[in-house]
């Protein structure tokens, strides 16, 4: 048993040398290295396996320390022994996605023709690309169809096209705290961020590797805009308020005056210790371009036609980031398609990162759902769970 009480934990990287990977853009990658995590064990007929799909600057370690970056799993309100995720029942799996910066291949690997990092020369990727190398690493797990997959935000994007791609392979699916597109004005926010970093000198042209230089400034500026939009209102005043930092008055100058300056300052330099400039110009366009009814001549429910997959949408009152509206819009398409689906809206105040949070009905929610599944799938047998 690790450190965090889950058993049978594995970190591993696989590379898939000879399966080249068609990508949206038109290029073809042949050698793609996918690094992940399992937690729990695999039952003896392999279908007990739950995919999470994480978050645009989250990691394959949700239960768990990431040994680089030393910080506590993401998600370890959610999974773990006795969580609704639980690894006892389940075998849970997360990678981290293509184009990211957590040993799977992207901007900062080295190019296979031997120039050195990609840097810009990677191929600008999509939702449906990081879902096919996922798929390579569900087939290089034997397993042929996945008990669950389950993702917020951009994760809860790449559970809607597991559903809508490979649908025979995903028996439930929860999204959470997503949409089936990217709105305009979650684009805008992402080009912030991104002319942030183009901005700043040290960036080179995406060249930075070679240069020994890190263009600190510009991504630190785009996660302090970003963090800005997981939060609410509510949430900040309660939080923060006008309260000042280490002072009794204002100085009359540009310090953090306030505490919710200083609080945006630590977010964006800690973020850069750990976070690659290129990849949040790679992930952050892929959500940019992350639109199904367009992949579906504009219509949305023509994307789950005769869905066998159940699902369950998950939303939060004060997410303004992806509203509570954009959740109805695709369960209104998942009802036209027939498909099994059910909804909560939950009650936070809390804003967009609710989910990574304590919030007991949610918590609630994923784990009736989760056992309401078991029994379909047959995982469960007179209320006693099984192998």
């Amino acid at each position: 048993m690790s450190e965090t009480g889950v058993k049978n934990e594995q970190s591993e990287t696989v590379l898939f040398d000879s399966a080249a990977l068609k990508l949206d853009c038109g290029v073809t990658l042949n050698h793609v290295s996918l690094a992940y995590t399992t937690y729990g064990t695999l039952n003896g007929d392999k279908r007990n396996a739950i995919l999470i799909c994480h978050p645009l600057t989250c990691d394959q370690y949700p239960a768990s320390e990431n040994p680089q970056t030393g910080r506590d799993g993401w998600w370890t309100q959610a999974v773990g022994p006795g969580r609704p995720i639980d690894t006892d029942k389940y075998f849970v799996i997360c990678s981290n996605v293509l184009g990211g910066c957590g040993g799977s291949t992207g901007p900062q690997t080295d190019n296979p023709d031997g120039s050195g990092p990609y840097g810009l020369n990677f191929p600008v990727i999509t939702i449906a690309d990081m879902v096919r190398a996922q798929n390579l690493l569900i087939d290089h797990l034997g397993i042929e169809s996945l008990f669950c997959v389950i993702g917020g935000s951009m994760g809860g994007m790449q559970v809607l096209e597991w559903a809508a791609m490979h649908g025979p392979r995903v028996f439930s699916a929860v999204p959470i705290a997503t949409s089936a597109r990217h709105s305009s004005q979650n684009i805008a926010f992402h080009e912030v961020g991104r002319q942030a970093i183009l901005a700043d000198p040290e960036w080179h042209a995406g060249a930075y590797y070679e240069k020994d230089a890190h263009p600190r400034k510009g991504l630190a500026v785009a996660r302090m805009a970003a963090h800005i939009t997981y939060l609410s209102e509510t949430a900040l005043q309660r939080k923060f308020g006008r309260n000042l930092q280490d002072r009794e008055s204002v100085t009359y100058g540009f310090d953090a005056d306030f505490q919710i300056e200083s609080y945006l300052r630590h977010q964006g330099m800690s973020f850069v210790e750990r976070f690659d400039a290129n990849s949040y110009l790679y992930i952050t366009r892929a959500m940019d371009y992350f639109d199904i009814a367009a992949e579906n001549n504009g219509n949305l429910a023509a994307a789950f036609k005769d869905t066998a997959t159940r699902f369950c949408v998950m939303s939060f009152t004060s997410d303004w980031l992806f509203p509570t509206s954009e959740s109805v819009n695709l369960v209104r398409a998942l009802n036209a398609a027939g498909a099994n689906v059910s909804f909560v809206e939950i009650e936070s105040d809390k804003g967009h990162d609710a989910f990574l949070l304590d919030e007991p009905e949610m918590h609630a929610t994923l784990s009736g759902f989760l056992k309401s599944a078991a029994k379909a799938r047959g995982l469960i047998e007179g209320g006693r769970d099984h192998d």
